[in-house]
């Protein structure tokens, strides 16, 4: 079965774009059947590629995320996906606002699967200009992920 994550950060330029491009290696390195996808909870950025610099740290790591597109969070991804992880608090908070009524997809923090974080949050590399730190923490909570899927493997999230 087919698990289907979406991640999110506020315009979907560096984090989200980087956690689903990490992910995706990581997942494929792992043998499991996931879908994935990312957006932003704001729009300024629609339809651009991910941030030239958060490309480049990309690219350096093995990560290539040129095809990616910026796209905004909406409702029906409440519909379209098994779990949304947000980068940080606000972009959370902002996904709330957006559930419909009586929908109980999962919303996560993707710090919530490391447990050596300092950080509840990963930091925007488009404000803290720390790409590489960013894509360290990114690798780290994909890894926790990825460790909690081969564990539970149900696909239900807690």
């Amino acid at each position: 079965m087919t698990t289907r994550i979406l991640f999110v950060c506020l315009g979907n330029i560096c984090r989200s774009p980087a956690a689903e491009a990490v992910f995706r290696s990581l997942s494929e390195e792992a043998g499991l059947d996931v879908s994935l996808d990312s957006a932003g909870t704001a729009g300024y950025h629609i339809g651009k590629a991910p941030y030239e610099p958060m490309q480049e740290a990309g690219i350096a790591r093995g990560y290539d995320m040129s095809s990616l597109r910026a796209r905004q969070f909406s409702a029906a991804d409440f519909t379209d996906f098994d779990v949304i992880i947000g980068m940080d608090m606000d972009n959370i908070a902002d996904m709330k606002t957006k559930r419909p009524n009586g929908n109980t997809t999962p919303i996560r923090l993707f710090t919530d699967y490391t447990s050596d974080s300092k950080s509840s949050d990963i930091p925007d590399p488009y404000y803290t200009r720390d790409f590489e730190g960013a894509l360290q923490l990114i690798e780290k909570a994909g890894a926790g992920l990825i460790a909690w899927l081969q564990k539970d493997g149900s696909g239900t999230f807690p």
